[in-house]
């Protein structure tokens, strides 16, 4: 009966390490991805209500996107839903979709595009770690186009930079 025991538990020992090798997320890597988010501004515009409150919004409402808008001479922009977006990716797709993202204003994409291996790797972590949650943001609207909700209105640029 032990050596049943003993191998039922190398067995589970194997399968234990095998696991952790094909997913290695470590709280290291995820508190990491935690601090990126902060400092990145991600929740400034995809968690509502964070920057009118001072950055307090409950993490569970973290990267949920907003339906607030964002207008300008490109349309209208909304953040979304990081939480949806993200943990439908592994890490390699999520590293080639952040590697080469360019979108409208206000996403500041390039910061995302020159960001370390280590903190896209740590981003990934801490957004898979939140788990999915909330709706998907509004769609983005052409010019023209009125936003049915909120918006914050950017004026358009001068004409001479339009021109170049």
């Amino acid at each position: 009966m032990s050596r049943f025991f003993f191998l039922l538990a190398v067995a589970a020992g194997a399968f234990a390490t095998s696991a952790r090798a094909e997913n290695p997320v470590s709280t290291d890597a995820v508190q990491r991805g935690r601090y990126v988010a902060m400092i990145g501004g991600c929740n400034d515009c995809h968690t509502p209500g964070y920057a009118p409150n001072s950055g307090k919004a409950p993490e569970s409402q973290w990267l949920t996107g907003d339906a607030l808008g964002f207008a300008g001479p490109w349309g209208t922009t909304y953040a979304p839903n990081l939480r949806l977006k993200l943990t439908s990716m592994d890490l390699a797709t999520f590293k080639a979709y952040a590697r080469s993202l360019q979108t409208r204003p206000p996403m500041p994409y390039w910061a995302l595009n020159a960001m370390s291996e280590a903190d896209l790797e740590a981003l990934y972590a801490f957004v898979h770690s939140l788990g999915p949650a909330g709706q998907s943001a509004p769609t983005a609207l052409p010019p023209g186009v009125a936003a049915k909700g909120p918006v914050v209105q950017w004026p358009a640029p001068p004409a001479q930079m339009v021109a170049r």
